[in-house]
């Protein structure tokens, strides 16, 4: 047989190739196999205390047992498939509740009210453990513009309180403070309140920061903003004896400018880049970002069309770099406008009326972000954490059945093909399904042992790499 190119040229030909190739995997290395949290918590640093995420958990979980007290009730507030079908009336309501609470995991399965039944009690169990996966002690809109003698005296009472909270264990997996931006207006007091802040955290703690903790660096609209942020993180760290890039950041799409710059370009990646490694989350600031678009306050909601284009954009400026993506916050706040323990028939009923309808309009915002990709968004209120749970647990697990099936066929399909030096070509369509089931586990909505239906070992899922499972299933291979 007869070649046309010889095997040098062929060489040199693909060398070539290999370093645009290899050089192209590294600013697109696909989703990250890492933990992210479903959400941000916002809140006012005035208000920030070591045990606020155990608080927010309590009323979170009153205000789901006070307007759903039962599984049905949330299934015909949120209209969960199949919901028209379960019982109305209370005797036929408690019956059901009691059979389904007797049977097991996989009798329940094949009972048509399991979605619906499955996700009101990880709920329940989610608030009861683990209610706020990441929470942001706000210095920007959550506190506000105040004098500077109080803004100094909030960040060491600030840092105090997590300090105190790393001791005891009562803060969120994730957690982190947000600054005013680095605007020329702003800049000097933004970073004032980072450096008085981290200074106290760290002499309290010594030296110690905690888990997954980052700087929110608001309302930035060049790279530059971004390199400063970089080189005064650098200052910190030197200054308290950190590691280099311990400092973590994410940054902020809230203006029109970060999603096309005065040439006609997206500059996220270059904002991105100047992060030198750091900047790890974009979050969408929903309010903003319709501002800047000339948007009046009354239509300045998640579901207008302006957030759809900038979430796009972003997502097409970032896919595949890693980047953890967010969306922003809902503004209806399920709370009841009537409050105390004597009211009316009627009182009550408008109460109903009235979290519900936030519950809606919560619920289905968060299926909106799914939907589209954006498995992060942000909460406001204690009260609206039950919404962003409801909608994460179906989400994940009516799409379950579906996904372990894809995942099944494309491993066994995967296994049998071949290796290419390091790379691997369908690494990152395999990571993008395990991603999946990473991200189900990650928030509770699927223990290891569901995931391991795929037909994966749960040492398999613990790697959290497609890759080294095939490279894996590659060796066993080869020892037989």
């Amino acid at each position: 047989m007869t070649f046309s190119i010889s095997d040098n040229e062929k060489e040199k030909l693909f060398s070539s190739l290999s370093t645009a190739n290899l050089k192209f995997q590294k600013i697109y290395p696909g989703d990250k196999p890492e933990r992210q949290a479903v959400h941000t918590v916002y809140g006012g640093a005035n208000l920030f205390k070591s045990d606020t995420c155990i608080k927010m958990g309590e009323i979170a979980l009153k205000s789901l047992r006070t307007y759903s007290p039962d599984f049905i009730t949330l299934a015909e507030v949120l209209k969960f498939d199949g919901y028209e079908k379960l019982p109305k009336e209370k005797t036929k309501k408690s019956a059901l509740i009691k059979k389904l609470d007797k049977m097991s995991e996989k009798e329940r399965r094949k009972h048509p009210a399991w979605l619906a039944y499955t996700v009101y009690q990880k709920m329940i169990q989610k608030l009861q453990t683990e209610p706020v996966e990441d929470f942001r002690i706000d210095f920007e809109d959550g506190f506000g513009n105040r004098p500077d003698d109080e803004e100094d005296a909030t960040a060491v009472y600030a840092a105090i309180e997590l300090a105190k909270g790393m001791k005891n264990k009562t803060i969120s997996p994730f957690i982190g403070i947000r600054i005013k931006p680095f605007t020329e207006d702003l800049k000097i007091r933004g970073a004032r309140t980072l450096d008085i802040f981290l200074t106290t955290l760290l002499t309290q703690t010594k030296g110690k920061l905690p888990d997954n903790f980052v700087v929110m660096l608001p309302k930035v609209t060049i790279p530059e903003q971004v390199t400063t942020m970089v080189q005064f993180l650098e200052i910190i760290e030197q200054k308290n004896n950190l590691k280099r890039g311990a400092l973590k950041m994410e940054t902020m799409v809230e203006a029109t400018q970060i999603i096309m710059d005065e040439e006609g370009r997206n500059p996220l990646m270059r904002i991105v880049r100047a992060g030198e490694g750091r900047l790890i989350a974009a979050h969408f600031g929903t309010y903003d970002y319709t501002a800047s678009c000339g948007i009046t306050a009354k239509y300045q909601t998640m579901a207008h069309p302006v957030c759809d284009f900038a979430h796009h954009m972003t997502k097409v400026a970032l896919g595949g770099t890693g980047i953890f993506l967010s969306d922003g916050a809902t503004n209806v706040m399920p709370v009841a406008p009537h409050r105390g323990n004597k009211l009316t028939a009627k009182e009550k009923k408008e109460n109903n009326l009235s979290v519900h309808n936030a519950w809606r309009i919560g619920y289905n915002h968060t299926m909106h972000s799914l939907i589209n990709g954006f498995y992060q968004g942000w909460d406001l209120n204690p009260a609206q954490l039950p919404m962003r749970y409801a909608a994460t647990y179906y989400f994940f697990l009516s799409s379950m059945a579906d996904a372990k099936n894809r995942l099944k066929i494309f491993v066994e399909r995967a296994a049998i093909s071949t290796l290419t030096g390091d790379i691997f070509d369908d690494a990152a369509t395999g990571q993008g399904l395990l991603n999946f089931f990473l991200k189900a586990m990650n928030c509770g909505a699927i223990t290891e042992v569901e995931a391991a239906e795929t037909g994966l070992t749960i040492d398999e899922i613990r790697s959290r790499s497609f890759y080294k499972i095939l490279q894996g299933r590659r060796n066993q291979s080869n020892k037989k």
